[in-house]
């Protein structure tokens, strides 16, 4: 008997529809759905533990994304055909559903949960990462597991002016917003995109279209849990001990002490020690007894001390755990060409924050190869950034990239491509090295990698800063003070991690986390505004230590030269078995490599260090492709003496010959070749075509000399002779037989 299906659908504007079915697949999961988008299928479910793991105080929380090849009906690259870890594109798209969920479990839920999700059949013009985030909440709406309300994610597009929900990749592509929302019916979340230096007011009204497509399918996941009866009372879970009495005695004894702290306005190594003291003295107030009891409470009361005074300091006073200001931006100093071997370096720090970015510069080859079952490509500029554990003053075991690392170096590889121009002829590869971290180290990548581009000779259309900001509000009083360049402290303590990065004309991508709710669209513009107030304060500290890109790479670097070609040249410059372009490259030291472009011609990318050699590989390529044209004049060398004539060469394309007539060498009659010119002679001639009767090139150095007064053309045989001398021959050849 087939089980009964529920189902629920979603028209988005324009008449596409979102359909999501429970009911069939995968029951013994908590809560399990498949989402239909075309011909996109997904299958998201959920488990959470029924009993947290001892000693646990977070929620092990999983989300996991994956895409199957065979929802495409290819096969996983290389020899293991099987997928294997993550790709960089699959931990984006865990990472964004994460950071919308999370903050809906209770606080003092730890049983393990995990969600997962993967497509199963694709579909090319449906991009899958933005139907993930609804199908994860979907699922977890028909549980009893505890999540306050459902939450879906969607990917808004302004196209020729106009806002799209979820659009195709192809249409994406003529878009200059491309944005990840994520939201409940009543607040937004989550935000993360690239923009096409748009402004605050734009940027803000493509999150309020956005949010509204959401609370759509908010109350369809709704709908569809009523349908299935799944509409289930939150299950029991064991809540965190609570003393009131511990609290009191904790927050009297600290909060003054910590808000005093706070006040003083010291370093992050300094503020660390004198809160570590505070919180000994705290434990001091209990015997070992009842810190054996009830220790873990006194280390949790003091945290929550320590933040409620950090917080009121700042609404009240205005005043930071730093000293600044709200919208002061902490001391910045750069440095460019910090490093002598790499083709662009730069140094930024702010604060108690430093990141050291390099640039490589490369060829089409060192292009960063992208194969998903969804899409295939290439990205031509790519940024890597490291968090290593001593820039925080931490030892903890390297293993591997982090899913952190993957998504702090996205969103500023996002916030620079679009400053990369499109002519750029090299493969770009920024790596940042975050040094030190106290607050936003993403946004001094940006920084540092805008000054390592133009360093090394990028042509930037123009430099990009980054900023993040913060919130602390109190919903009982209203009030609310907007944070410029958080600390590290701040963005654990506070309401919002805002990211923006631009240039001085827009906002080039952003990253914004909300962990409160019900955040106005009134207090988001005022962050949106503060935050371009410094981000240009930041680019003005850019712009001081470096005005504009280099207007060549360095001497060490790579230069790039790259010519077109008609396809029917390509076999000719790779020559057989690749013996022609391997012989080049080893002869001129260069890189040579071929492509064809969208109009099948040949892309010729010459990559090299020394620019005599790089121009002896063009040389050699345009000798290969040279063709005279017709009526065109060219100097030539004579290279061989022939009784009929020399061999010449022109000079523009070595090792191209052609034979000059002995009698197209001068208007007087010539006996002997060398009688008008001899081996290594230079001059010109003009190329008449082929020659319709012996179908051989035909040029001429006498058609460039003046004629001799007086001078009478001989007279070709004429036709009674030609015949009377083909009959001779024709007896002659009859008596040999």
């Amino acid at each position: 008997m087939i089980p009964e299906l529920f189902t629920e659908e979603i028209k988005l504007a324009d008449g596409r529809l979102i359909t999501i079915e429970t009911g069939r697949l995968a029951k013994q999961a908590h809560g399990s759905v498949v989402l239909r988008m075309g011909k996109a299928m997904m299958l998201a479910t959920v488990v959470s533990a029924y009993e947290a793991k001892e000693g646990l105080n977070f929620l092990p929380l999983t989300v996991d994304y994956r895409e199957k090849f065979a929802a495409a009906g290819r096969y996983p690259g290389g020899f293991f055909k099987r997928e294997a870890r993550p790709s960089n594109e699959e931990i984006l798209v865990m990472r964004l559903i994460d950071r919308v969920l999370r903050p809906l479990f209770p606080k003092d839920y730890h049983a393990g949960t995990q969600v997962m999700i993967q497509l199963m059949s694709a579909d090319e013009d449906v991009m899958p990462d933005a139907l993930a985030g609804l199908a994860a909440s979907a699922a977890i709406a028909l549980t009893d597991i505890p999540f306050e309300y459902p939450i879906s994610e969607v990917r808004v597009a302004r196209i020729d002016g106009e806002f799209v929900i979820n659009p195709s990749r192809a249409n994406l592509e003529r878009a200059d917003i491309d944005m990840m929302v994520g939201a409940s019916a009543e607040s937004v979340m989550m935000v993360e995109g690239e923009m096409d230096e748009i402004s605050e007011k734009e940027m803000a009204d493509a999150i309020k279209f956005a949010h509204e497509a959401i609370k759509v399918q908010c109350q369809a996941q709704l709908n569809l849990a009523k349908k299935a009866n799944k509409v289930l009372a939150t299950r029991d879970y064991l809540k965190e001990d609570n003393c009131e009495d511990t609290l009191k005695k904790v927050m009297a004894f600290a909060y003054d002490k910590c808000y005093a702290i706070a006040k003083q306005g010291t370093s992050k190594q300094e503020r660390t020690e004198k809160f570590s003291a505070i919180k000994d003295e705290t434990k001091a107030l209990f015997t070992e007894e009842e810190l054996d009891e009830i220790g873990h409470l006194v280390s949790k009361y003091f945290n929550k001390a320590q933040k409620e005074a950090i917080r009121n300091l700042t609404m009240d006073e205005g005043i930071r755990l730093d000293g600044r200001k709200t919208n002061e931006i902490r001391n910045i100093w750069c440095e460019v060409d910090y490093l002598a071997s790499t083709h662009g370096s730069a140094v930024f720090t702010r604060g108690e924050t430093q990141a050291l970015a390099t640039v490589t510069l490369g060829g089409s080859r060192d292009a960063n190869k992208i194969d998903l079952p969804t899409y295939e490509g290439e990205e031509r500029f790519y940024l890597h950034y490291n968090f290593p554990p001593f820039c925080t003053g931490e030892e903890r075991p390297l293993r591997g990239t982090s899913r952190r690392e993957v998504g702090h170096g996205n969103l500023a590889q996002r916030a620079l491509k679009g400053m990369i121009p499109a002519d750029c002829p090299y493969t770009v590869r920024v790596v940042s090295e975050v040094l030190e971290s106290n607050g936003s180290s993403s946004m001094a990548t940006v920084c540092a990698g805008t000054m390592a581009l133009m360093d090394a000779g990028v042509q930037l259309k123009k430099p990009v800063s980054g900023i993040a900001m913060g919130l602390i509000t109190d919903v009982e009083s209203g009030k609310y003070a907007v944070l410029s360049d958080i600390l590290g402290d701040e963005d654990h303590l506070g309401d919002m991690d805002f990211k923006v990065t631009g240039t001085a004309d827009g906002i080039t991508a952003c990253q914004m986390d909300i962990k409160v709710k019900g955040l106005s669209y009134e207090i988001l513009e005022k962050a949106l505004e503060q935050a371009r107030d410094g981000r240009l304060h930041i680019l003005g500290k850019l712009t001081d230590t470096i005005g504009a890109p280099n207007e060549s790479v360095k001497a060490h670097a790579p230069k790039m030269v790259t010519m077109i070609v008609a396809n029917e040249f390509i076999g000719a410059i790779i020559g057989p078995g690749g013996k022609v372009i391997q012989e080049m490259q080893k002869e001129t030291d260069t890189v040579i490599s071929i492509t064809e472009d969208e109009n099948e011609n040949g892309v010729v990318e010459i990559q090299g260090i020394n620019q005599e050699k790089i121009d002896l590989a063009i040389a050699k390529i345009e000798s290969i492709i040279f063709k005279p044209e017709i009526g065109g004049t060219y100097k030539v060398k004579v290279v061989k003496i022939l009784d009929f004539g020399p061999v010449v060469e022109y000079l523009d394309a070595p090792g191209n010959e052609i034979l000059v007539h002995i009698s197209e060498l001068a208007w007087e009659r010539t006996e002997k070749v060398t009688d008008v010119v001899n081996l290594g002679d230079e001059f010109e001639i003009k190329y008449f075509g082929k020659d319709p009767r012996t179908r051989k090139d035909k040029a001429s150095r006498k058609a460039l000399l003046e004629k001799p007064e007086g001078y009478v053309e001989r007279k070709p045989r004429s036709d009674n002779n030609r015949s009377r001398n083909n009959d001779r021959s024709r007896d002659r050849r009859n008596k040999r037989d």
